[in-house]
C-alpha cells in the first residue's frame, strides 16, 4: 500500500465526523466514488455524510445507487473533522462545498486526473487509475471490514462510466482486475449496465435526436461535433444530467479522431471532448482553462459557439495548425 493511502486511512479511521464530496456537475465516477467512500466508512463505524459541490440535487441518473438518499446540501452541514475531496483535481472544483473543506480539521484528496494538484493535507493522486471509484475500492479493501456489495456497486459504476464501459484507452489490466473483484463481491454487471445505460427517458432520446440532426464534420473529417442549447433542454423537458451521454453518441461515428458536444448556456459555452485514436483532448481542454483526461475532457468558454469553434478546431486533428 502506498504511503499516501496509509496516511488517508489513519486520518479517516480516527475521524469523529467526515464529509465526502466530488466535483461540480458530478458524473458517474463522482457520484459512485462519493457514495462508495461514504458507505465504506459507515460500515467501519466512521460517521460520514455525502454532499454536493452544486446547490442542486444529485443527478437522478444514479438514483438507484445505494446511499443516494444520504446526500445533504453543503449549506446544511457543520465543518467536519475530515473533509474528503474525490475526483476533484483542484480546490475550485469543490464549488458550494469549498467553505466546508476550508473549515475542516483536515482535507484528504483522492483523485486520478493527470492535472490534479496536491491541495489537501493528505493527497492520494493516481493518474494511472482509470477512475476515482477504482481508487476508493482499493481504499475500502484496506479498512477493517471487507467492502459490501453496496460499496462495490458504487465503485463499479464509477469505473464503467469513466472507462466508457471498458472501451476507452484507460482500460488497463488493473482496471479489469478490480472490476472482477467488484463482481466477485456481488455486483451484477448486466443489471448495473441496464440501470446506467438502458433506463433513459423519452426526453433524453429526443435530445439525442436533436443533437444528431446537427452533426457536423470538420477538419477534413477528423472532427465531428454537434450542439444543444438551454432552450433545447427546456423545450424537450430534458434534465441537465440526461445530456451526459451525448459526447459518446457523437464518438461512435466512424473515421473521426475527436468528438465534441457543445452546449450554449447563456453567455458561455461548455464543451465535452472525446478522443478515439489516441489524440490528447485533455491538453487541448487545459489550454482553454478546462481539464480532464487524455480521452475525455471539458472546457468552458465565455462567449458563443461561433467565436469558440475557429480557435478550438485549430488545435484539433486535421487542422494545419494542430
Amino acid at each position: 500500500m502506498r504511503a499516501s493511502y496509509h496516511h488517508a486511512l489513519v486520518a479517516l479511521r480516527r475521524a469523529s465526523s467526515v464529509v465526502v464530496c466530488a466535483h461540480v456537475r458530478p458524473d458517474g465516477d463522482a457520484v459512485g466514488s462519493v457514495l462508495a467512500m461514504t458507505l465504506a466508512l459507515r460500515e467501519n463505524g466512521v460517521p460520514a455524510v455525502p454532499t454536493l459541490a452544486d446547490p442542486d440535487s444529485a443527478p437522478r441518473t444514479y438514483g438507484f445507487l445505494p446511499g443516494f438518499g444520504l446526500y445533504v446540501p453543503a449549506a446544511q452541514l457543520e465543518a467536519p473533522q475530515v473533509f474528503v475531496a474525490l475526483d476533484s483535481p483542484n480546490f475550485d472544483r469543490l464549488g458550494a462545498a469549498a467553505d466546508l473543506a476550508r473549515a475542516a480539521g483536515s482535507l484528504v484528496v483522492l483523485d486520478h486526473h493527470p492535472d490534479a494538484l496536491p491541495y489537501g493535507d493528505v493527497n492520494v493522486l493516481e493518474p494511472e487509475a482509470a477512475a476515482t471509484g477504482q481508487m476508493v475500492w482499493r481504499f475500502a479493501r484496506e479498512l477493517d471490514r471487507e467492502p459490501s456489495v453496496d460499496v462495490a456497486r458504487c465503485c463499479y459504476v464509477g469505473l464503467i462510466t469513466d472507462t466508457g464501459r471498458f472501451s476507452y484507452d484507460n482500460t488497463a489490466a488493473e482496471a479489469l482486475r478490480d472490476a472482477a473483484e467488484m463482481v466477485s463481491a456481488g455486483v451484477d454487471p448486466a443489471d448495473t449496465a441496464r440501470l446506467v445505460y438502458q433506463s433513459r427517458s423519452a426526453a433524453s432520446l429526443a435530445m439525442e435526436a436533436r443533437a444528431m440532426s446537427r452533426l457536423t464534420l470538420a477538419n477534413g473529417g477528423h472532427v465531428a461535433y454537434a450542439w444543444v442549447t438551454d432552450e433545447d433542454f427546456a423545450e424537450l423537458g430534458t434534465s441537465p444530467e440526461e445530456g451526459e451521454g451525448l459526447p459518446d453518441a457523437v464518438r461512435v461515428l466512424d473515421g473521426i479522431d475527436v468528438a465534441l458536444i457543445i452546449r450554449q448556456r447563456g453567455d458561455e459555452v461548455r464543451v465535452n471532448l472525446r478522443a478515439k485514436t489516441g489524440f490528447d483532448v485533455g491538453s487541448v481542454a487545459r489550454s482553454f482553462g478546462g481539464g480532464g483526461h487524455k480521452a475525455a475532457s471539458g472546457l468552458t468558454w465565455e462567449g458563443t459557439m461561433d467565436t469558440l469553434l475557429p480557435v478550438l478546431l485549430a488545435k484539433l486533428p486535421g487542422s494545419p495548425q494542430a
